[in-house]
């Protein structure tokens, strides 16, 4: 796939505007560095979003919530005046737990904290005086691999992740997992996903309606290995081998006796590359962007931290065919890395499509949201 650089004539006005110009730690916004393919245009869609994370949309689009880690707010993001900018922010809550997950159901919104899930009703009525209630208080309350991503799955249960509460470890069986719950009659949750080291980002295939999700593989076991997944879950009990065995032919060098053979345990549908820290991922559905787009899946990467050369910091496109084997993995976009100083001043974290079949991603490092729209 043949990658276009971006001409901006306004970009004196997006350098004005920064994606979150009142905070010290944020890099300046080089809008002018990401690489898309050919036809598809970038810019900045809301500034100033603190460590913003998790994305969620209402029925028709015109509310977007956003989740963070590091702050302990929520926000509401709209776009009053029709600009295609989202130019008016609500803080929905504050002092929260790692806030990162949010989802929308029936006009009520819900947040994952660590250890709880909030239930915000009616939210589009009660923008200006928001309050909640604790669906469920009961998941545990490590902070390591803490922060959720959760989704409302087609059987309408919540899924929710549990992640693994250090790098590798054995651990109660809630743990290295995704959970599913009923909002309205929330008893234990049910573990759908075994061996999940930490997922971010999940999302269900629109025609089969299987569960796809990210996962993140384990750090210190060098550069090069092990590479984060991409994972199928077309049924409930599968075990992805965490932490006895990673990328589905990674053997750990500490659990890997311990546990059961490496047959035992679901290969990834692909590799996504060595601490890549795939996050949040989408199915595509829209009709803007390029039919060769369509049902394919759009994957943020964080970006590694902990490699002798930086890999990642991108957003890409993963195409499968009609038996939902995936064909390859193409670079959508990138530039918020500099790979030859090795110099990052953005990392997408999640990607939300809008009902006119444009893109929003997330980025918590330049405090943004960014919107990519196909025009040919």
């Amino acid at each position: 796939m043949r990658f276009t650089p971006l001409v901006f004539t306004g970009f004196a006005l997006f350098f004005s505007l920064g994606c979150d110009a009142q905070k010290k730690s944020a890099p300046e916004i080089q809008l002018e560095t990401i690489r898309l393919p050919k036809g598809f245009t970038i810019e900045v869609w809301a500034d100033n979003i603190p460590d913003a994370r998790s994305l969620a949309s209402n029925e028709d689009g015109s509310l977007i919530f956003v989740g963070n880690r590091q702050g302990k707010n929520v926000y509401a993001l709209k776009d009053t005046n029709g600009d295609g900018k989202a130019d008016k922010k609500y803080t929905l809550a504050s002092g929260l737990r790692m806030p990162n997950g949010v989802a929308f159901k029936d006009g009520n919104l819900y947040v994952a904290e660590v250890s709880r899930i909030l239930r915000f009703k009616d939210i589009a009525k009660n923008l200006d005086n928001p309050s909640f209630e604790v669906v469920y208080d009961k998941y545990p309350d490590k902070a390591h691999h803490g922060w959720k991503f959760i989704a409302f799955g087609p059987d309408g249960m919540l899924y929710v992740p549990v992640g693994a509460p250090c790098n590798i470890c054995e651990s109660e069986e809630i743990f290295a997992s995704i959970t599913r719950i009923d909002v309205n009659n929330p008893n234990t949750p049910e573990i759908y996903a075994h061996g999940v080291r930490n997922t971010v980002g999940f999302a269900w295939h629109p025609v089969t309606k299987d569960l796809w999700f990210t996962d993140n593989g384990r750090d210190m076991m060098g550069d090069d290995i092990p590479d984060c997944e991409l994972n199928h879950a077309p049924m409930k009990g599968m075990h992805y081998g965490y932490p006895y065995w990673h990328a589905g032919d990674i053997k750990d060098p500490e659990f890997g006796s311990k546990g059961k053979g490496q047959s035992a345990y679901t290969a990834p549908a692909a590799k996504l590359g060595p601490h890549t820290a795939p996050l949040g991922m989408r199915f595509y559905t829209g009709n803007q962007f390029p039919s060769t787009y369509k049902n394919s899946i759009f994957i943020a990467k964080h970006g590694s931290w902990n490699r002798s050369r930086k890999i990642g910091y991108n957003v890409v496109s993963v195409l499968l065919d009609d038996n939902q084997k995936v064909i390859r993995e193409d670079v959508f976009a990138e530039g918020w890395l500099n790979e030859d100083t090795q110099e990052v001043w953005g990392r997408p974290v999640d990607v939300l499509q809008l009902p006119d079949g444009s893109m929003l991603v997330s980025d918590d490092m330049a405090n943004c949201v960014y919107r990519i729209r196909y025009k040919g």
